[in-house]
């Protein structure tokens, strides 16, 4: 997160993730949506840490789903984005769409 409590660019991206896989949200599964859609691997650790930090802001809440034979009977740990954290994530595209506004033209030529 950066000083001024906006979303960091990795805690926007676990959002995000968390809300395209919507009741399938989940750790690993959070990585593997970050490293399809976007080209970004992400340590577990990372991840792991960023998810509790968002769940801490009230960004995110978890809950355990039942466990499964092929996870050695481990529950799953699964995250639903909350609507503080909804206003978090359109609060960073309003503000990125401030900026992106009105710089095509540098864009399109690039070296001025």
């Amino acid at each position: 997160m950066g000083r001024d409590g906006r979303l960091g660019e990795l805690e926007q991206m676990i959002l995000l993730a968390a809300l395209r896989l919507g009741d399938e949200a989940y750790g690993v599964g959070i990585m593997e949506e970050l490293d399809a859609a976007v080209g970004r691997r992400v340590s577990r650790g990372a991840v792991y840490v960023t998810l509790n930090r968002l769940e801490d802001k009230g960004w995110l809440a978890s809950s355990s789903a039942p466990a499964e034979g092929a996870r050695g009977g481990r529950p799953r740990r699964v995250v639903t984005v909350t609507l503080g954290g909804v206003a978090e994530l359109r609060k960073s595209r309003d503000a990125l769409l401030t900026l992106w506004n009105g710089v095509e033209d540098a864009l399109a030529s690039p070296g001025k």
